[in-house]
Order: C-alpha cells, then sequence, then structure tokens
C-alpha cells in the first residue's frame, strides 16, 4: 500500500470534505489584529490596491489589503456566544487528526489540535505562511548538517483529560506513529514522514501492511515498539524530541506544522481508529463534546486550555456549532441565505455561489464578502488513465495526451467558477506562488479557448483519425457536473466520445480510485476524471506538497497519482529537490520536473482559483488562513 495520501485535498469547499492541506495567530492575549477594513470598493478583488492576486510577485507584499477583506475587526472582543456554521458534508476521518486531509478538517482541528509548530493568523501573507512555535516554546534548534531538529515544549500544555494531565513529547512521538495505522494511512499522509524520518520508512510499511480489522492492543503493541525502535525519533524526557532525517529537508518544519503530526494521547492506543464513539481529546482551546455523525459537530470550551500556553489561538466564543445535513444540491445558496439573514455565521463546505459575486461586488463592495488566494491551487484538473486498455491502449500513447491537451476551453471552466476575476487558466502543473512557479505553456492555444482543429490533425498523426471514446469519472455534486459537460462538448468538438459516469468525492479516497491497483486500473472502468488538488501548505518550500502528491508515481500510486503516471525523470527530479540544500537549487528542480510532466502530457490544468467567502454580519476578526482556506475559527469574536 502507498505511503502517500490517498484522499484528495481538494480545492473546491463544496467537496471540502476531500481536502485540502490549519491555521493560526502569534499576538498578545485579548488583542485584536487591527489591520483591515469594513469598508466598501467598487473594485474586483484586489483591484483597488493595484494589485493581480494571480502574480506572484503581489502575494507577499504586506500592506495589500485584500487579506484583510471582510475581517471587521473593529472593536474590543466579546466573549461568549455560538458560532454558527453551516455545510452540507461530514468530516471523512471521524475528526481523528491522524486521518483528517481536508480543508474541513484542518479548520476544526485548529481548534482541538496542536503541533510543535503551526501558522499565526496575519493579514500579511508573508507571516501567514511562516511556521512559528505553537506547542514548542521555541523553534527548533538544527544541527550543522540539517538532519537534527530538536524541540522543547512549552510549559502549561494540557489534555482534558480527568483529570487534566500534561502534553508530552512522547504523545507527539505517538501521533506521527499513529500515521502508519492501516485504518489511518489511507486518510492521511504518512509519506512526508516516511520520505524525511530516519528509519520510520521501515516501521510504516510494517504497520499499513498489518490488517485493518486489527484489534486495538495488537496497533497499540506495534506503536509502543515503534516508540523506541524508529532511530529518527527520541524523546530523552517528557519535554524534549529530537528528529534525525535521512537528508537535509528544507520543508520539515512544515511537515510538522501539519496536523499529522499533532499529538496523539495514550487512551486513543484503546480504540480502533474512525470507530463512531471514540473519544477525542484535546489539548486546544475547544473540545467537540458532542458529535452526531452526518448531522452535527459542537465544541465548547476546554477548561484545561489557558491563554498562557498558547501564543496564536484564542477562546473568545463559548460554542462553536456546525451543521453538516444540508441538502447537498441546493447548500451553497441556502447557506449564503442563511449568512445574509443572520441565521448562521459562517460557511461549512461551501463557497460563495458563482451567480452571486457579482451582486455582491457592484455596484459597491458588500463588506462581507471576502476573496482570497490559494497561491499554487489546481482546481480543477483532467487525470489521464494512463493504464486504461480502451482505445487500444490510446491515453498509454504520448502523442494521444499531447493531442488532447489542445482540446479545452478553459475560459468556460473558468466561467463556471465565477469567471475571470475569481480564475485563471493554468497551462502547468505549479500554479503561481508555489516554489518552483516559472510561467510556460507547451499546448497554446487562442486566448486559452481550446484548438479543435489542432487537437484533431494530432489525433489523426497519433492514429486515430476518428477519434476515441473516453469514459469519464466526475463528482455528482457542486461544480463538477458542469465540468463535465464542458469537457464533454469540448472534446467532442475534436472528434472524442466521452461517457460519463457520476461518482461521489470521497470515491477518490480510500474507497475507490485512491486504493485502485495497477491490475485495477487496467480494467479500463475509466479513462479520465476530473479532480482538484491544494497544496497542503504554501509559502517559497511547498514544492513537495502539490507535484509529487499528483504527479510522482513513486511516490503517489496507488494514491493520489491517480492515473498512475510514472516517470523515471521525474521521480529523480523531484528526489533531488527534496534533499536539496538551498531554495534556488530546489526551485529550479522543481521547475524541471514540471516541464517534464508537461512534456509527457500526464494531465491537463485547467485554472488556479481565489476563494470567495462571506460572513455574517456580527462575526468579528476574522482572519483569512491560507492554509485551511478558510477563517481561524479560533480568532472569531461576535457582536452581543
Amino acid at each position: 500500500m502507498s505511503v502517500r495520501s490517498m484522499l484528495v485535498r481538494s480545492t473546491e469547499r463544496k467537496t471540502r470534505g476531500v481536502a485540502r492541506w490549519s491555521g493560526i495567530l502569534a499576538i498578545a492575549a485579548l488583542a485584536v489584529v487591527a489591520c483591515g477594513s469594513t469598508g466598501t470598493s467598487t473594485a474586483s478583488p484586489g483591484a483597488a490596491q493595484g494589485n493581480d492576486l494571480f502574480n506572484p510577485s503581489d502575494f507577499n507584499v504586506s500592506n495589500i489589503s485584500w487579506l484583510s477583506a471582510n475581517q471587521n475587526a473593529s472593536g474590543s472582543p466579546v466573549m461568549g456566544g455560538t458560532l454558527q456554521i453551516e455545510g452540507s458534508t461530514d468530516l471523512s476521518a471521524a475528526a481523528d487528526p491522524q486521518g483528517e486531509y481536508e480543508t474541513i478538517g484542518f479548520t476544526l482541528e485548529r481548534a482541538y489540535a496542536r503541533q510543535l509548530l503551526s501558522y499565526p493568523a496575519s493579514t500579511d501573507l508573508t507571516k501567514a505562511e511562516s511556521v512559528v512555535p505553537d506547542a514548542a516554546a521555541t523553534m527548533p534548534t538544527i544541527s550543522s548538517d540539517g538532519l537534527t531538529y530538536s524541540f522543547t515544549l512549552r510549559s502549561g500544555l494540557m489534555w482534558n483529560t480527568t483529570p487534566p494531565r500534561p502534553v508530552t513529547s512522547q504523545d507527539f512521538e505517538r501521533g506521527i506513529l499513529r500515521n502508519c495505522d492501516p485504518t489511518l494511512a489511507p486518510n492521511g499522509n504518512p509519506g512526508y514522514y516516511v520520505s524525511t524520518i530516519a528509519g520510520f520508512k521501515a516501521f510504516c510499511t510494517a504497520f499499513e501492511n498489518q490488517s485493518p480489522s486489527e484489534s486495538p492492543a495488537v496497533r497499540a503493541a506495534t506503536i509502543n515498539a515503534g516508540m523506541t525502535s524508529v532511530s529518527g525519533i527520541k524523546t530523552p524526557d517528557s519535554n524534549t524530541i529530537v528528529f534525525t532525517l535521512t537528508q537535509p529537508a528544507t520543508d520539515f518544519d512544515n511537515i510538522i506544522a501539519l496536523p499529522f503530526a499533532s499529538a496523539a494521547p495514550v487512551e486513543y492506543l484503546k480504540y480502533t481508529p474512525l470507530t463512531p464513539g471514540n473519544v477525542l481529546y484535546s489539548d486546544g482551546p475547544y473540545a467537540i463534546t458532542t458529535y452526531n455523525v452526518g448531522h452535527e459537530i459542537i465544541l465548547t470550551r476546554n477548561a484545561a486550555w489557558t491563554q498562557a500556553s498558547d501564543s496564536i489561538r484564542h477562546q473568545y466564543v463559548d460554542t462553536i456549532d456546525v451543521k453538516l445535513d444540508l441538502a447537498g444540491s441546493a447548500a451553497a445558496t441556502e447557506v449564503q441565505q442563511d449568512l445574509a439573514a443572520g441565521t448562521a455565521d459562517l460557511e461549512w463546505n461551501t463557497n460563495v455561489p458563482p451567480a452571486d459575486i457579482h451582486g455582491l461586488e457592484s455596484p459597491s463592495r458588500n463588506p462581507q464578502l471576502g476573496v482570497f488566494p490559494a497561491p499554487g491551487t489546481t482546481n480543477p484538473y483532467l487525470v489521464f488513465n494512463v493504464q486504461s486498455p480502451n482505445n487500444g491502449g490510446a491515453l498509454g500513447n504520448v502523442k494521444v495526451r499531447q493531442a488532447l491537451e489542445y482540446a479545452i476551453d478553459k475560459v468556460a471552466i473558468n466561467k463556471i467558477y465565477g469567471g475571470a476575476s475569481l480564475n485563471e487558466p493554468l497551462n502547468q502543473v505549479i500554479a503561481a506562488g508555489a516554489e518552483g512557479y516559472v510561467p510556460f505553456n507547451d499546448y497554446p492555444t487562442p486566448n486559452n479557448q481550446g484548438d479543435p482543429g489542432k487537437c484533431k490533425s494530432l489525433l489523426k498523426a497519433a492514429g486515430y483519425p476518428n477519434g476515441v471514446t473516453l469514459k469519464d469519472y466526475y463528482r455528482n455534486s457542486g461544480n463538477h457536473p458542469a465540468v463535465f459537460q464542458e469537457v464533454q462538448a469540448d472534446f467532442a468538438r475534436c472528434g472524442v466520445t466521452v461517457v460519463g459516469t457520476p461518482i461521489a468525492t470521497g470515491y477518490y479516497g480510500s474507497s475507490g480510485i485512491g486504493v485502485t491497483s495497477p491490475n485495477g486500473l487496467k480494467t479500463g472502468s475509466w479513462d479520465i476524471t476530473e479532480p482538484g488538488w491544494v497544496p497542503d501548505w504554501f509559502g517559497p518550500t511547498n514544492g513537495r506538497a502539490t507535484l509529487p502528491d499528483i504527479l510522482d508515481g513513486a511516490l503517489s500510486f496507488p494514491g493520489s497519482d491517480w492515473g498512475g503516471y510514472d516517470d523515471p525523470t521525474v521521480d529523480s527530479l523531484v528526489t533531488q529537490a527534496e534533499s536539496s540544500m538551498t531554495l534556488s537549487a530546489a526551485a529550479a528542480l522543481w521547475h524541471q520536473a514540471d516541464e517534464q510532466v508537461m512534456k509527457d502530457a500526464a494531465f491537463i490544468p485547467f485554472e488556479t482559483t481565489l476563494t470567495p467567502l462571506f460572513r455574517s454580519a456580527r462575526v468579528h476578526n476574522a482572519i483569512f488562513i491560507p492554509f485551511s482556506e478558510y477563517y481561524d475559527i479560533t480568532q472569531v469574536w461576535l457582536s452581543s
């Protein structure tokens, strides 16, 4: 089984029951971030500040106020009240920090699961993307060879056990080892730790190969043995944890800041993961006290948490109530109506409906609307099943895939997601703002609207003058049926017939494509599909967080390299990039890998997107977190 994720961190909040790849604040207790404005603007997102939200040179300019859009930072914090959040989907991994791999999961974990390092809530994107100490007292001490990271825990960290008990370094080691549990591994991403921590690969491979039906006692014995046998994790005392890496990794701080590296109390060894009714413990400001699967999640104040022990979270509201059971097809519209009426406060897994965007921006900008960047996002995109035997194995032929690159009208896809103010055509793997981004386009078409004539001629040259017939597995919710219809129409214009089969979002995970073996792909049940991807983190060291996850067969198949693409040149470039000692060297290697993937036409990128969010009028201090593409719910306070 792959040690890479089998559950897409998708970019459309509608499907944020799958992805993703969290959030943050480094300010004094009870202080409010004072930057930002609640005034109106008649401009499109970012235009009033003269910046382009798709231009990476604008992403990290601290005085651009778009990141504080709809923040409503005025006034002094009010303690109390219930933050009402609405949506239409449950979490995918029962709120288990080692299993959740979606933005809604990362959003909620912010309130009850802590990591050694995390991200500060800030309207300065450079700060928001930069790791800071969380459960650790300071940033790690790193050896001169870049192989050893030593962390010391801050004082006052407590579990909400009965009675409350200190969080220890062993709890953090246990959390990382749990990533390889055969039930959790298909949902999370143990590959980040396998590829970096010395001795972890052997442990993880053996643990993942256990039966998912194994007893809690056997799982516990495996983890307890790992706490002494994994050479790259040592806990010399209850407040110190030391990691030894197999090779230098400029992004190890980001990997340790992922929720997968959250502490896990010893009580978790009593349970089979993801079993309804498992107790969820908290070392954050809130604890899950009610979890009615598929209907509602309620978090209340954690009495064991103290502000003195946490420099990046707050405990303003009394309760966070997440409703999960709105009707799927109409949820986005219903949530938007409830937010405008003030009967709900924040969206859960939906975005502002595209049809509503124009009315919220014109004739004057609604101060409750915010449009935010997710640098490096690719959503959606088209994956080829390169193992499919259909059409005489046509998709295994690079010339056929290159022909199909010319088929898609990317401007039409943009319109499905709200148009040019929210989306930009993408022609490569690595999007603006991500590590290794250098713009290029191997398959240019007029105005990015497709070139059916060139598609047809190249198909003919590849030996398919009459086109091919492709089976498309497409998601059955949100904008995805419309995306399928556009793909179907675009391919038809170049002589390709597309036959669709609707699938649930979760099919990309451990229930379907995510666990498809090479032989499974070769059955030809599908030829193309349209997932999406959000980088698991942002900033100058996030190359590992996109391309290897979706297009490196050596690392991610079976898993999130859904179509089974694998190229030794790409594999080698990824390995070199991940072990580079400098950011410039790594960025150059990521760009080379990007070029090779596109030369092979391994997938068709459609667009990179912005995230539109709306809040109720009573929400204050709504600080957007790129990591979860949502607001930091531990910063919000409500009008009395």
